[in-house]
């Protein structure tokens, strides 16, 4: 293949990743903010008393909204967190470019840079752990696949 069409692979692969990679994040976040494990009750017993005693009388709601103080959309995920956004650009940049030259192993390199970056805050905010754990690995997951796409265009093969 030209170099020249090897280059615009490769740039619009990177483009890709770290603008696409965006709002896909943003949208697995919102997701597991309304998952049932995201701190408040779904399913069959949804709306009903917890008492001691067996009582099955319907309560309000006490399913927090999806940005509510809990969560990985909550308040003081992000607050904990900040910067987010800017780091996934970078962490997307630099996976789609360790795959693209053929350097899987950089991944981990990326990988350790943020969870030592970020440990101090993941520490002192375990709620924020949640929304680090599923951002990282959406972001890591859509910016690999477009790497491992280019490559496969470009006629490289697999990283």
């Amino acid at each position: 293949m030209n170099d020249w069409l090897v280059a615009l692979v490769a740039v619009v692969g990177l483009v890709a990743s770290t603008v696409g990679g965006w709002p896909l994040t943003a949208g697995v976040l919102r997701l597991a903010a309304r998952s049932a494990d995201a701190g408040g009750a779904v399913g069959p017993d949804a709306g009903r008393s917890a008492e001691p005693g067996g009582s099955d009388r319907p309560v309000p709601d006490a399913r927090p909204a999806p940005d509510a103080a809990g969560g990985p959309t909550g308040p003081q995920a992000r607050t904990a967190l900040r910067g987010g956004t800017w780091i996934g650009i970078l962490e997307r940049t630099a996976i789609t470019g360790v795959v693209l030259l053929g350097y899987p192993a950089g991944v981990a390199l990326v990988v350790a840079v943020k969870g030592l970056g970020r440990y101090s805050e993941l520490r002192d905010h375990p709620g924020a752990s949640e929304r680090f754990v599923i951002g990282t690995l959406a972001s890591m997951l859509w910016a690999a696949a477009v790497g491992v796409a280019c490559r496969a265009i470009i006629g490289a093969g697999p990283a």
